[in-house]
């Protein structure tokens, strides 16, 4: 029973990692169209961010106040890192989707690319406070602390984008650019703006996951924003473009199904999620139709 606890527990862990950079993906496609592939080097940004932050910040006690501190300003990089990206890159490119696709896995790999060349490819730990290396019984389980951060971190993240949605100014104009952009344009609104707030959050959330990450595989590495992306693009796939809701329920499946299946067929857990991804699109294959969020 400890067992099943414990890898549920860890199961949902992931999924909430997942659900992390899923979120903000999702977000993105469901208001704008933009299937943004640069989505992993927001979150490679707010790590490296908050890993150099705290990296001089050694004369700060305690070990958790560095971690905040550094935490928030990887998460202002990675929103900073967006909003650049999308008045740079993909304002000029909104009905050019070839060109999206094209620009955002370009900047994915210069991106890697440029961290590599900076810092290397060796791991790098960010130094986090010594509660998250504890942990708590349940049911006989000991469940490491920083499965419940993660788990929190991401119930919150999408009571507030659903928030945001639907009472806020903001998110209200966001839906109506959506339905109709030239009406809200004609009402004296600044659709664009919107939209760039849009792609801050995205960049805030996948930060958030690249912290997060940092705690949960216990390093940093260049590469870590693409594997991830890897699995949001899963997720958003199997709970559909663009809903928020689904890619959460997504998320939790494709975590589970990935703990149970290495625990009891090593190795098997990446497959198991493949196989998932082919099964939701043979039997749903207006999946990749999407919708609105």
């Amino acid at each position: 029973m400890s067992t099943f606890v414990l890898l549920t527990v860890t199961g949902l862990g992931l999924g909430a990692m997942y659900f992390l950079v899923a979120s903000g993906l999702s977000l993105i496609y469901g208001l704008m169209g933009v299937l943004n592939f640069a989505h992993g080097s927001f979150l490679t940004v707010g790590a490296y961010a908050a890993w150099f932050t705290e990296s001089k910040l050694g004369g700060i006690s305690p070990v958790a106040l560095r971690f905040l501190l550094a935490s928030l300003v990887g998460l202002a990089a990675g929103a900073v890192f967006a909003v650049l990206v999308e008045l740079i890159l993909i304002r000029p490119l909104y009905l050019r989707h070839i060109e999206q696709v094209l620009v955002t896995v370009g900047l994915a790999l210069a991106t890697t690319a440029l961290v590599q060349g900076i810092w290397g490819n060796d791991s790098r730990i960010l130094a986090t406070p010594r509660w998250f290396a504890g942990t708590t019984e349940v049911a006989g389980a000991h469940i490491p602390n920083d499965r419940w951060v993660d788990i929190g971190a991401a119930l919150l993240l999408l009571a507030a984008l659903k928030a945001f949605l639907r009472y806020t100014r903001y998110g209200l104009v966001i839906r109506a650019g959506v339905e109709n952009r030239a009406m809200v344009t004609a009402l004296g609104i600044d659709v664009r703006r919107a939209f760039t707030i849009v792609f801050a959050i995205g960049g805030v959330a996948a930060a958030l996951a690249g912290v997060l990450s940092s705690v949960y595989f216990t390093s940093i590495t260049p590469g870590r924003g693409t594997s991830l992306l890897i699995y949001a693009f899963i997720v958003v796939v199997i709970g559909r473009l663009g809903s928020l809701g689904g890619s959460a329920v997504a998320s939790v499946v494709v975590g589970l199904a990935q703990q149970y299946v290495n625990y009891y067929s090593t190795g098997l857990g990446d497959l198991s999620v493949v196989l998932l991804l082919a099964l939701v699109l043979l039997a749903r294959p207006a999946t990749l139709a999407g919708r609105t969020a």
